[in-house]
């Protein structure tokens, strides 16, 4: 089969993989809303030597965007579009999740009354706001343009009226989960971009982020092996990789595509056993990293990093077993979280400001195993919600 031919073809496998790991990212986001849930499900501090589940879906979502990024634009060159075009989709595509990011951060603060609103109010105002602008219209729904500038005019109001808790005006203190996505993808589906006749770029690229990362993030006891205000450290910062924890993960998925589709000749048992061993190395090199850094998602370490890498290679090795004997039926229900993802990651937004609204009281039996079980559920909600706005036409799509 041509390499190219493979890549314009959908493969499930990864619609599972990023449709579970948007279930678990619901579920977990919403652990605050009960109490008294067994420390590995949670989140460790940024100093504390491990990880929770918490810790390990964020970066799993990571190393799904990379795995979907070969098949997305080689679909694109498969349709005529230019490279130029193609560039200009993945800067307006990462600027939309970049733009989306910052307005999910800002509703971290608290709300002065100059604003006029409270969070509630922001989160409905906010998804609004997005949905005018990103929603998937129709290819000739003639008042989309309209709609879109109604939308850019709501996001521009809310930013300018917002006030945090101390007064101060709308910024990115941080980018948010949607931003770092949006900053790993613009550097990473560029460089496919430039590398894509000659793929094993790809691999050396994640190896050289790796070096990156252990350069620039301080191990057990001990400050980095570069110092800050260098010329690698700066440029970093500077094209927004920070210590290339969120870019690694993103590289591990587009190399694991590549993989895939080199191997797509051989027999089913051989590839398998190619994804058990690849597993089994990231692991091993986690293992040995870990002498070495601390296990921290917040600082983005080397170890945490192989780790998740050896656990997204295993999930996915699995998910295209399960695949290609057809025993994908359990997935339906979970189906639009793998295809309307964005939609599904906004649906708490709604539902929190509602609750906000209404301020139940939460029971106190509410926590523990039951507390996990409510938080499946919210999840589970968000994705049927997120279905019955794709039957009525409104998905999210950047």
């Amino acid at each position: 089969m041509p390499e190219d031919s493979y890549l314009q073809k959908r493969n499930r496998a990864i619609d599972m993989f990023r449709g579970l790991t948007m279930f678990l990212m619901v579920l977990v986001n919403d652990l605050w809303s009960v109490g008294n849930v067994p420390e590995w499900i949670g989140h460790t501090t940024a100093t504390q030597d491990g990880m929770g589940l918490a810790d390990i879906v964020f970066p799993m979502f990571l190393f799904s965007v990379g795995m979907s990024i070969p098949y997305a634009l080689e679909r694109r060159f498969s349709k005529g579009q230019s490279g130029e075009g193609i560039f200009g989709h993945i800067f307006l595509r990462s600027l939309a999740l970049i733009l989306m990011g910052v307005f999910t951060v800002n509703s971290e603060a608290g709300f002065a009354p100059i604003g006029g609103y409270g969070k509630g109010l922001y989160w409905i105002i906010m998804v609004l706001g997005f949905f005018l602008v990103w929603n998937q219209y129709p290819v000739d729904f003639k008042p989309k343009k309209w709609l879109q500038a109604v939308g850019l005019v709501i996001l521009a109001l809310l930013a300018f009226t917002f006030r945090d808790g101390e007064g101060g005006y709308f910024r990115a203190s941080w980018w948010g989960i949607l931003g770092l996505i949006g900053w790993a993808y613009l550097f990473c589906a560029t460089a496919w971009m430039l590398s894509r006749k000659k793929p094993w770029v790809i691999a050396v690229l994640w190896l050289v982020v790796c070096v990156l990362n252990m350069l620039t993030t301080d191990p057990r006891g001990g400050v980095g092996w570069i110092e800050g205000g260098n010329f690698i450290s700066d440029f970093s910062r500077a094209i927004h990789l920070g210590n290339g924890s969120s870019a690694l993960m993103v590289l591990g998925g587009m190399v694991t595509t590549l993989t895939d589709r080199r191997l797509s000749g051989e027999e089913g048992y051989f590839r398998i056993c190619t994804g058990i061993v690849a597993a089994s190395a990231l692991a091993l090199l986690g293992w040995g990293s870990h002498k070495f850094w601390i296990t921290s998602k917040i600082i983005g370490t080397l170890p945490w990093c192989l780790y998740v890498s050896a656990i997204s290679v295993a999930f996915y090795t699995l998910l295209r077993w399960i695949d290609k004997r057809d025993w994908t039926g359990w997935f339906k229900p979970l189906s639009p979280a793998g295809t309307a993802t964005l939609t599904v990651y906004m649906m708490p937004y709604l539902y929190y400001a509602l609750w906000r609204a209404l301020s139940p009281a939460v029971p106190s039996w509410l926590a523990g195993g039951l507390g996990i079980f409510k938080c499946a559920i919210f999840s589970m909600l968000c994705i049927a919600t997120a279905w019955l706005l794709g039957k009525a036409g409104l998905k999210l799509k950047i």
